[in-house]
């Protein structure tokens, strides 16, 4: 995490010398003896030594300074992001941070016990197989739907990320990547039971919790994730998706528009999952340009939170 708090612009009157103070301190210190040292060795052995000694130069000893590549600043304590917590309001809240990178700095580092990546009302939440859903039953306070066509009766999320979606696919299809509809969007946790329960009994539980997310586990119930399908012209399916220009398009730029795709190709041992090409993830704009930036593939790494390939029971 990062220590995004903000330095008073007043400094203190005697603040203590800084690391650059130190080096020519000790610099001088070695001058001086070399200084010293030659004029001895000018004479023979046991010989005076010749000529005046090099002028005496009076040096203050300065007091050892403590350097720290992380300032012990509380980012917390900012009654900016105080007040965006409390008023619920994400984007304010990171913007307070000084940004998306700031932010994740902050919390990965530690330095923000304020942000819980376990509450499911924030764009930040962290949910996998070692970190289930708090209440298990948990329901987002507002839905609605994207507008985009629809293969299955769960076509909805939280009104802004209904929104970005519907971005989302505009952009794809003024790119000329193709049309993109929507396959799945919130479960409640009774429709996550009976999804996972099907997979069992159809192809075994070792499968379906490599496919499929345990009731209470699942990105769907928070309102912030959707399954994505291919529409060129027909709605395909979302094992479809891979490998399609809308794959490939939503791949490059989905992060414009507050998105990632959660579970990348290679990144099962971390996420527990296997590629899903089309499970497309919102955390914001600000925190998603971050995650571009940094190279990121996975939220675990993102926030430094250890990997989740299994249950824990």
């Amino acid at each position: 995490m990062s220590d995004n708090g903000r330095m008073s612009a007043r400094q203190p009157r005697h603040a203590a010398p800084s690391s650059r103070t130190v080096l020519v301190a000790a610099a001088i210190g070695v001058v001086i003896t070399l200084m010293g040292s030659v004029w001895a060795l000018a004479s023979g052995p046991g010989e005076e030594p010749k000529g005046s000694p090099p002028m005496p130069v009076t040096v203050t000893e300065l007091p050892p300074v403590e350097i720290s590549a992380t300032p012990a600043v509380d980012p917390c304590a900012d009654p900016a992001v105080t007040k965006a917590l409390g008023a619920g309001d994400d984007a304010a809240a990171i913007a307070a941070f000084g940004g998306g990178e700031a932010f994740r700095l902050a919390v990965s580092s530690g330095t923000a016990p304020c942000v819980s990546l376990s509450d499911p009302a924030h764009e930040w939440v962290v949910v996998n197989k070692a970190r289930p859903l708090d209440p298990a039953r948990y329901a987002p306070a507002s839905l609605g739907g994207t507008g985009l066509r629809t293969t299955t009766g769960s076509g909805e999320a939280r009104p802004v990320v209904s929104q970005a979606l519907a971005q989302l696919a505009k952009g794809s299809a003024d790119a000329g990547a193709g049309a993109i509809g929507v396959n799945n969007g919130y479960r409640s946790y009774d429709l996550q039971q009976r999804t996972y329960s099907t997979h069992v009994r159809n192809r075994g539980q070792a499968w379906a919790d490599s496919e499929s997310a345990r009731p209470g586990h699942s990105e769907h119930q928070t309102g912030l994730a959707l399954d994505i399908v291919a529409c060129s012209p027909g709605c395909g399916e979302i094992q479809g998706f891979t490998g399609t220009p809308q794959a490939q398009w939503v791949a490059a730029h989905a992060w414009e528009y507050g998105f990632i795709v959660r579970y990348e190709d290679g990144r099962t041992a971390v996420t527990g999952y296997v590629h899903e090409a089309w499970h497309v993830r919102y955390i914001g704009k600000e925190l998603a340009a971050a995650y571009h930036a940094g190279g990121f593939h996975t939220l675990e790494e993102f926030f430094g939170l250890p990997a989740a390939p299994d249950y824990p029971h």
